[in-house]
């Protein structure tokens, strides 16, 4: 009966998937939204007894599934950026300076506001730790207004116009994997004890090793793709001619893996590795082709995982949310990212950036949380025991539940009027 259950499930979200873009375009509902409330709705009825929703003794699978959703997102954002980031051009990282900003100052101020305020609440400090860097990541594909609609085509050099949408979605595309050094930390705080015992490893390996490692096999894994798919000497092997758009998950695969191998941050790879391969013959129809396959596969395991999580919510998943939990959900999403956001976008303390006004606020504001912060809080816990209590799975649900229900319903509002600002000059 469970297995049936799943089918049925799965079918669900495949058919929503297809239906609720489109059907939602008019109104400010987005699809993760409605997925929720479905799912919620479920869990009221008359279900078996014995369906896999305890968090932490189906804690495996729950990493599998959203690890798999949070990697075809990787590579469909990677595919989508039309900016180009070349390594060895100052002037190309200056036109990234929007993304750093939110990387390098608004996501460890975040980290250390949650932390800071978990533990100031009583909760222990690998645990407080823990959640500030599971609730990090940020995820604009559950508020779809808010990242790049795709790639561009044509025969010309691309570059993504939109300063907002394409802040926003490269944010996410990076800081997926530059939260894990700090859900590292926290497994170290719980594992190996007092900071003196681990910092030095953390700082070395953690933090800049495996970043390293992470970005190196996503610009080789990438190259090489690239190079067969679009200048192999063997038509064969020249897929983009014939736009086999499964490359995209051939591609994904080989870069997490190869990633992981060496050490490095996988998640990182995977995104490196999108953007390498965009950077080959750049305005190829090809990119296109892979972009919507990762598309549509990201929204089928985002919308499934979704409405489980709904269920889960009205089978007892929230039992353990007390008042500290509530409280620091709701100011992550109403005052630590926004205020960390406009502190990192100040012209007046970083200097200017190439948003507008109205476009600085929504940029600090849009800080979705979602399939991400799932996937590393059931990766802790199965690194520290005590790294998965019910409150912290509680409190994590909660807070992606509210950033969905906030951030869905005034993505297509608030971007309606930043859009309608005049351009600068």
């Amino acid at each position: 009966m469970t297995a049936d259950l799943v089918y049925l499930v799965a079918g669900a979200s495949l058919l929503l998937a297809i239906v609720l873009p489109a059907l939602l375009d008019r109104w400010a509902i987005s699809a993760p939204m409605v997925l929720v409330a479905v799912g919620i709705a479920v869990g009221f009825t008359s279900l078996p007894d014995g369906l896999p929703l305890d968090p932490q003794t189906n804690r495996a699978a729950i990493e599998h599934v959203t690890e798999l959703a949070v990697l075809v997102a990787l590579m469909g954002v990677g595919l989508a950026l039309d900016r180009p980031l070349s390594l060895r051009r100052r002037a190309s990282w200056a036109r990234w300076g929007t993304t750093w900003r939110l990387l390098g100052i608004t996501m460890p101020l975040c980290i250390g506001a949650v932390a800071l305020l978990a533990w100031g609440a009583g909760v222990a400090p690998a645990a407080a730790l823990l959640l500030g860097a599971v609730l990090a990541p940020t995820d604009p594909v559950l508020a779809s207004d808010v990242q790049v609609a795709g790639p561009e085509t044509g025969d010309h050099e691309v570059d993504e116009s939109d300063e907002l949408r394409f802040a926003l979605t490269s944010e996410a595309g990076l800081n997926d994997g530059l939260a894990f050094p700090f859900v590292y930390a926290a497994i170290l705080l719980a594992t190996e004890g007092a900071v003196q015992n681990w910092a030095l490893e953390w700082v070395g390996f953690y933090l800049i090793g495996k970043i390293v490692l992470g970005v190196l096999a996503g610009i080789v894994v990438g190259r090489v793709l690239s190079y067969v798919a679009f200048r192999s000497a063997n038509p064969s092997l020249r897929v983009a001619e014939r736009g086999e758009s499964l490359m995209a998950l051939a591609a994904l695969v080989s870069a997490y893996g190869v990633g992981e191998v060496i050490g490095g941050y996988g998640f990182l790879s995977v995104f490196v590795c999108a953007m390498t391969f965009r950077s080959a013959e750049r305005s190829h129809d090809y990119h296109a082709a892979m972009h919507q396959v990762a598309e549509r596969l990201e929204r089928l395991l985002t919308l499934f995982v979704l409405l489980v999580l709904g269920i889960a919510l009205s089978r007892g998943l929230l039992a353990s949310l007390d008042w500290r939990g509530v409280t620091i959900g709701l100011a992550l999403i109403f005052v630590v990212r926004p205020v960390a956001g406009l502190v990192a976008l100040s012209p007046r303390l970083f200097g200017g950036s190439r948003l507008t006004g109205r476009q600085h606020w929504a940029a600090a504001f849009f800080g979705v949380r979602g399939v991400g912060s799932i996937f590393y809080l059931a990766y802790a816990a199965g690194e520290a025991d005590e790294l998965g209590t019910d409150w912290l799975w509680s409190t994590v649900a909660f807070t992606v539940v509210a950033s969905v229900l906030v951030h869905g319903a005034l993505a297509s509002p608030v971007l309606r009027r930043v859009d309608e600002e005049p351009a600068p000059g």
